[in-house]
């Protein structure tokens, strides 16, 4: 999954303002204790990032 594609999913999926909140500002402890953005930048996939941002809001299988 590349970078462009995993923010137009986000918007998809939360509305373009709750995604950028979603990846700015919520903490998974899937990722470490890291927020999707911080994740991002330590170098974990991009793939990787959305699925936990899916199982953490129950994102239906058919849309991850």
């Amino acid at each position: 999954m590349r970078l462009q594609e995993f923010w137009s999913r986000l918007a998809e999926q939360f509305g373009p303002l709750r995604g950028e909140t979603v990846a700015r500002d919520h903490v998974f402890s899937a990722l470490g204790g890291r927020t999707a953005v911080e994740a991002i930048e330590a170098g974990l996939p991009v793939r990787r990032v959305w699925l936990a941002i899916c199982e953490e809001y129950d994102v239906p299988s058919r849309e991850r």
